[in-house]
């Protein structure tokens, strides 16, 4: 498919959104990569991430009614991480259907996961801007309604942030400082270089990520590699 919207592909996905836009400037611009124009889709997909997280924060609130505070954050997380909205967005078919700018195209940006992710949240924030926070929760309620709860999603690693975090705050340790040392690529396509202090542990530790928050993670995964090595 070309990078024009056909009115019939929209009109497809809508279908198997359950969700038909009253405003029909939305759902385009959902769909529209900052490689491609400089009305995008970032501004929707920052307000589908908050939309996103209270939706699915109620979404287990009420569906694992004896689980911790602590563990319905990590179950959350996995909910909400790149890699399972990149997956919901293959599902939905928004592969192809993203409007990128020639570079994106000629790297296989269609096929990119954080690409397909945002993009997911872009939509999530357009459906809610469309149509009101509950047409919005109910239809992340039934995006995420054939994800297993119960089984790998509970079982699932820390990511490590959260081991990190939780290692220093058992030992009374402060938390860890990040930031950011670098960044390099095009605004599109950064590469974000972090790094991980732990003070009181004389601990300094790098890592890079396609963003702040992957590169976070990566610091945090080599502070605890350096842990365990010194063990």
């Amino acid at each position: 498919m070309n990078q024009q919207h056909d009115p019939l592909f929209l009109k497809a996905l809508q279908q198997r959104l359950g969700h038909t836009f009253s405003d029909q400037r939305l759902l385009p611009l959902a769909l529209t990569h900052r490689s491609f124009s400089s009305s995008h889709n970032e501004r929707l997909e920052f307000l589908g991430d908050s939309v996103l997280n209270l939706a699915v924060s109620q979404f287990l609130y009420e569906a694992l009614p004896d689980l911790p505070e602590g563990e319905l954050s990590r179950v959350r997380a996995n909910l909400v991480k790149q890699d399972t909205l990149h997956q919901l967005a293959v599902e939905l078919g928004l592969t192809g259907l993203i409007r990128l700018g020639e570079g994106e195209l000629r790297s296989g940006g269609q096929n990119r996961p954080s690409i397909l992710a945002d993009s997911l949240e872009a939509l999530i924030g357009a459906v809610f801007l469309d149509a009101g926070f509950q047409v919005a929760n109910d239809w992340v309620k039934r995006l995420f309604q054939k994800v297993d709860l119960k089984s790998d999603m509970l079982a699932a690693a820390k990511d490590p942030k959260t081991e990190l975090q939780e290692y220093l705050q058992s030992r009374k340790f402060k938390l860890p400082i990040y930031r950011v040392i670098g960044t390099t690529g095009a605004a599109h396509q950064q590469t974000f270089d972090v790094e991980c202090e732990v003070p009181e542990l004389g601990l300094v530790q790098r890592g890079i990520g396609s963003s702040r928050k992957t590169g976070e993670q990566a610091a945090a995964a080599a502070i605890l590699l350096t842990m365990k090595d010194g063990q």
